[in-house]
């Protein structure tokens, strides 16, 4: 049983303010596996007035980003070196295959290093020409920052808010989701061990409304969001009240393009571990497939076999490629899709139950869909769940307007051994980040977000990291040349 009974506040362990635990259930055995307490506004007010400490009287704004970069790698150094447990920590919490949890953790933690490297690359202070005379351009930390995290990759979830915010100078208040509370604490550990400056990191735990709370809290600069566009547009409304920064990292419906020429030897791997990582549960997996009508029957064919060899099961397996979903009641989300689906026309290829051998644990075939059309449920929302969609298509045209027409704009691919022509198609995609071929997803360290109901602004890269500064400009007079 993991039990964790105080909150991380100014520094350290803060008993709470209220006596309600939230219990965490393993989405593979279905059992209590631990519990952390329930934040109270109370109990939010003083993480916030920690951070506001942090940043108006604290040194950490003072410091230079590769000072603060050396505390963020000390923190990253000390996950890693428990990354076994940290896994599968999450494993248990959240049903994250190993496979995939070990491999995403570990390569988002040796990024640490690259992304200080672009926080010092951003000039504090810069001098431009203006319109009479030399400006000065200043660069500033935005102020307290919010970050609101989902439960599908909690600690990378929490690495893209902690990262880019203690960077530019900014204090955290972290709330992680309620379904995955416990790994989020290994960063309050690394933190205490490491010596960070007290309020400079906060967790606190809670539920839908203590984070609606903090997201309205006035000591609250900023809003960094990952979650679902429906949730994300109560947090939009939020800010725009107060007129308060924000980013919004949402929902996805992403395709894949695969071209005439694709050699599909080589795609297969990135094409079905792209579609189903995470057991379908990424926000930017690329959940619609798009075919040439020519290479429709071979694909088909390739895809059905080649997933249902995927081993699901016990997500502690290293072998195991699809694991549980997180709740029942996403299990019983998706299984409502693949009904919808089923009454609207399309037709299942594969899967489309629940596995027989696995009575316990909320788990779901892998599932594919042939003869999808635009206009049905499956094709349009997001499913987050092991569920694939196949497209016919005559031309690269009508594939491009496919898979534009969504109301989601987050991620992409184009399969083609032709990469020039993959750029090309990938430059009419309406999306914020493409891959061609085997290129990660989610941006590969460029600007990572999405357009439409995707989201607003970016994460990662310099893009992403401006985000948490705040932009002034002092105008001079004509002929005088400032002091560097």
């Amino acid at each position: 049983m993991y039990t964790r009974n105080e909150f991380f506040i100014n520094g350290e362990w803060a008993r709470p303010a209220g006596n309600d635990i939230l219990n965490v259930i393993s989405p593979t055995t279905e059992q209590v596996i631990g519990h952390v307490p329930v934040a109270t506004a109370a109990d939010m007010d003083a993480a916030v007035s920690a951070a506001r400490g942090a940043l108006e009287t604290g040194v950490w704004p003072k410091l230079s980003v590769l000072e603060r970069g050396a505390y963020i790698l000390e923190i990253a150094n000390s996950l890693l070196s428990q990354l076994e447990y940290a896994c599968h920590l999450q494993v248990d919490e959240m049903g994250a295959p190993y496979s995939w949890i070990s491999a995403v953790t570990g390569y988002w933690l040796t990024l640490i290093q690259h992304d200080i490297d672009v926080a010092a690359s951003i000039p504090v202070k810069e001098v431009l020409e203006g319109y009479m005379g030399k400006v000065v351009v200043y660069r500033e930390p935005v102020g307290v920052v919010a970050g609101i995290i989902p439960w599908n990759a909690p600690i990378v979830n929490a690495l893209t808010k902690v990262v880019p915010s203690l960077l530019t100078g900014c204090p955290i208040v972290l709330k992680p989701a309620p379904e995955s509370p416990l790994s989020a604490y290994l960063m309050a550990d690394a933190a205490i061990a490491v010596g960070l400056p007290p309020g400079v990191f906060n967790l606190v735990p809670g539920g839908r409304e203590i984070g609606e709370y903090l997201v309205g809290h006035p000591g609250v600069d900023r809003v960094s969001f990952t979650g679902s566009t429906a949730a994300g547009a109560k947090v939009a409304a939020l800010c725009g009240q107060q007129i308060k920064n924000a980013t919004l990292e949402l929902g996805g419906k992403s395709a894949a393009i695969v071209m005439e020429d694709a050699d599909l030897d080589r795609i297969m791997p990135s094409l079905i571990s792209n579609s189903l990582q995470n057991s379908g549960q990424v926000c930017v997996n690329t959940t619609r497939i798009l075919v040439p009508r020519s290479r429709s029957a071979e694909l088909r064919d390739r895809l059905v076999d080649e997933i249902s060899q995927l081993k699901v099961g016990d997500p502690h397996d290293p072998i195991t490629t699809v694991g549980p979903l997180v709740a029942e009641r996403q299990r019983e989300r998706v299984e409502g899709y693949i009904k919808s689906g089923l009454e609207q026309g399309a037709k299942i290829i594969l899967g489309g139950g629940r596995p027989k051998d696995l009575p316990t644990g909320w788990y779901v075939e892998p599932t594919i869909f042939a003869e999808v059309d635009n206009s049905m449920r499956i094709a349009q929302e997001e499913i987050f769940g092991p569920v694939v969609c196949l497209f016919d298509y005559d031309d690269v045209e009508q594939a491009v307007s496919i898979a534009n027409d969504t109301q989601y704009g987050l991620g992409g691919a184009v399969y083609t051994s032709d990469l020039d022509r993959g750029i090309e198609v990938a430059a009419q995609m309406k999306t914020g980040s493409c891959i061609i071929n085997e290129g990660p997803l989610g941006g590969g360290g460029g600007p990572f977000g999405g357009c439409k109901k995707s989201g607003l602004g970016r994460e990662s890269g310099r893009e992403g990291f401006e985000s948490y500064l705040e932009l002034k400009s002092v105008a001079l007079p004509a002929g005088f040349d400032p002091k560097e």
